[in-house]
């Protein structure tokens, strides 16, 4: 392959965020992370306590704003540290920390339009589990996806309910279905969470997650690396030596298959993840994220390969 994968304007083998974000709306966009003050069914008790077994007291959202401001006051914190690094940029909402749509359908569309209403944001991000879409809030976010750009983002981790069990997740993989075909059968884009690394998982097990996903109308994909946080339940697990980490060439391999496997128009907003340097107990590695992404593109490149060179249309 001479640097012809279609959905790549540089030396990139796979369809990154940033590629169809230019695309779409011909600028720089981001991501502005948002708390909106949500808790979750597996924290509160109404599905489990303790939350997931890696997670830390910010959810999915270690990265987020600050809940004690308002979210239009987080927006601009936020938003000003992101325009640091790009000057010139639109935006998209992305309420990111715990389950985003865990709560009254009034309170949700309060907080949504609040961040819709702001100049230059082109659409919002919403990160939630799949099973906490009732009928009335997917039916207002199919009509948020009639006027703005709208993305669900679903957390999954895997496929196998045996490796859920292990991590406190408190849904199926049959749950995650049912929540991505409720979304779709509006016609609302699905972006697919996934974990690589999680305890008791082979290289087969992360394959069949993304092989099963590759097999879905999904619009993007986020892979995350599993990365241990300080006190979290995981982290006295792996102190204990219940489980290993990944190394970084592991990783790199895994990561590569699963690109293989999966549709070459799928859109990859991740390929790695890490948490916050002070609380990162480990893999150390992945707080070098450019070392992680130029590692994946010289393998990529070492295989002749590219995503969806083995995808297999369902």
């Amino acid at each position: 392959m001479t640097n012809s994968f279609p959905y790549s304007d540089d030396n990139k083998r796979y369809h990154t965020w940033n590629y169809h974000l230019r695309h779409k709306f011909g600028e720089k966009v981001f991501k502005v992370s948002l708390n909106g003050g949500f808790t979750c069914p597996n924290i509160d008790g109404t599905k489990g306590v303790g939350g997931c077994t890696y997670c830390s007291h910010y959810g999915s959202g270690d990265f987020a704003g600050n809940p004690l401001e308002s979210l239009p006051e987080q927006f601009e914190q936020v938003k000003q540290k992101m325009h640091q690094k790009w000057p010139e940029a639109s935006y998209i909402g992305y309420f990111q920390a715990y389950t985003n749509t865990y709560a009254p359908l009034e309170e949700l569309k309060q907080k949504y339009e609040s961040i819709l209403q702001l100049p230059k944001v082109v659409g919002l991000s919403i990160s939630t589990r799949p099973d906490v879409l009732p009928n009335d809030v997917v039916d207002y976010l199919a009509e948020i996806n009639q006027r703005t750009y709208l993305i669900v983002e679903l957390g999954l981790q895997t496929i196998h309910d045996e490796t859920g069990k292990r991590i406190n997740r408190h849904h199926t993989y049959q749950d995650f279905l049912e929540g991505y075909e409720k979304l779709h059968q509006k016609g609302i884009p699905v972006c697919a969470h996934i974990i690589d690394g999680l305890p008791g998982e082979s290289h087969q097990d992360m394959l069949e997650t993304a092989q099963a996903l590759s097999q879905l109308d999904l619009h993007c994909i986020k892979i995350h690396l599993l990365h241990v946080l300080k006190h979290t339940v995981m982290a006295e697990q792996y102190q204990n030596g219940e489980f290993p980490l990944l190394r970084l060439e592991e990783y790199v391999q895994i990561i590569c298959d699963q690109l293989e496997v999966l549709p070459p128009e799928l859109i990859i907003q991740r390929l790695t993840g890490d948490g916050a340097k002070e609380d990162l107990i480990g893999p150390l590695w992945s707080l070098k994220k450019f070392v992680v992404l130029n590692e994946i593109d010289k393998e990529l490149v070492r295989r002749d390969s590219w995503q969806g060179k083995y995808y297999q249309k369902p």
